[in-house]
């Protein structure tokens, strides 16, 4: 006869999101530390993927409130990364997805009786006109700018979250904003090495401006901190923990691929005035696709951008578990995996004259 105690059940996490890039590293993290995983998928490809990955696939998208109620039936936390990340498209579509579908999220959450809501948002929801930001805080305003409706979108997305802390007792909502997320697979490192190949890659104001980033490890860290800790209601910055410059990093990104970008720059103003004409053009003549650069691309890498994590440091716990010069050494040889198109929402189409990072 065992006298060993009986042993508590796996807790249960949806992902929304799972078939993506950070969405993959979660699902693998997770299940490393012992919970039991159900992920959305909205396509037969999305469900086979999170299958493969380990978790239970649940069949459903943002816009289907009765299949979100029954993928969270038992969960005890709901990881909200799935979101529509691009650099340019009409606003409804990103508030579709990015606004309307967190809403669908936090009110299945709050009726199916799931203690916790975390919501990954993004470091742009403080960025308002192009100006230098360094040691961005939580205490700072966000914006919602509409030259760029990714971050108005997202920041529009959290408040709703956030407004939702406590609608019935014992119900929480938490939301944790990186910056330029990285990793050995991530999509968009295809997308900027094409554009370095193909020539039509220029820096910005020569690249020198300072950068924040955050390893998608670093990211899933601070995600699952946040399940068990700091206080609902709030949202916390993270990053690599060391800040950088974006010619820097991008070079080094690049040189994990044997690719060196060319040392062409265009003035931050001539760069603008050109985002704000090809806008012009792509909508007055409804052209299909994204224009070469944007101004919400500009707004992301085209000025100084840092964050504090101090907060992060003291209501979480957080600290980086993987630093940039290990991460770097990671991505030698690394690449975007052949099935990554179908998660293609998650990541930057980057094409043209700059290039912008993933995930800010």
């Amino acid at each position: 006869m065992s006298h060993f105690p009986p042993q508590s059940p796996p807790r249960l996490a949806l992902v929304t999101g799972g078939s993506g890039f950070v969405g993959g590293h979660l699902i693998r993290r997770l299940l490393s530390d012992g919970w039991h995983v159900r992920a959305l998928g909205r396509s037969p490809d999305a469900m086979a993927g999170v299958q493969a990955l380990g978790a239970e696939p649940a069949a459903g998208d943002l816009s289907d409130r009765s299949a979100l109620s029954q993928a969270m039936e038992g969960v005890e936390v709901v990881f909200h990364v799935a979101a529509h990340f691009k650099l340019w498209g009409p606003m409804s579509l990103f508030r579709q997805i990015n606004v309307d579908g967190t809403r669908n999220v936090v009110e299945a959450a709050a009726q199916a009786g799931v203690r916790r809501v975390v919501h990954v948002s993004a470091a742009a929801v403080v960025m308002g006109r192009p100006e230098p930001m360094r040691g961005a805080t939580e205490d700072m305003p966000m914006r919602k700018m509409g030259f760029a409706p990714y971050a108005a979108s997202k920041a529009e997305a959290e408040q709703l979250l956030l407004a939702a802390n406590g609608r019935r007792a014992g119900f929480s909502t938490v939301a944790i904003r990186p910056p330029f997320i990285w990793g050995p697979d991530m999509p968009a490192l295809d997308h900027m090495v094409d554009t370095v190949r193909a020539g039509q890659f220029q820096w910005v104001a020569g690249g020198a401006q300072a950068l924040s980033t955050c390893h998608v490890e670093n990211l899933c860290h601070a995600l699952i901190l946040a399940a068990d800790h700091g206080t609902g209601g709030h949202a916390w910055f993270v990053s690599d923990g060391e800040d950088t410059t974006l010619k820097s990093f991008l070079t080094r990104l690049l040189a994990s691929r044997g690719v060196a970008p060319k040392d062409r720059s265009v003035p931050f103003g001539l760069a603008w005035t050109m985002a704000g004409v090809m806008g012009a053009v792509w909508r007055v003549f409804r052209r299909k696709g994204e224009p070469p650069i944007t101004r919400q691309m500009l707004r992301l890498i085209g000025k100084d951008f840092t964050v504090d994590i101090g907060r992060a440091r003291k209501d979480l716990g957080y600290a980086p578990v993987i630093s940039p010069a290990d991460g770097m050494r990671r991505m030698q040889g690394g690449a975007a995996s052949p099935d990554r198109a179908a998660v293609g929402e998650r990541s930057a189409t980057l094409r043209g004259r700059v290039m912008s990072p993933a995930g800010t």
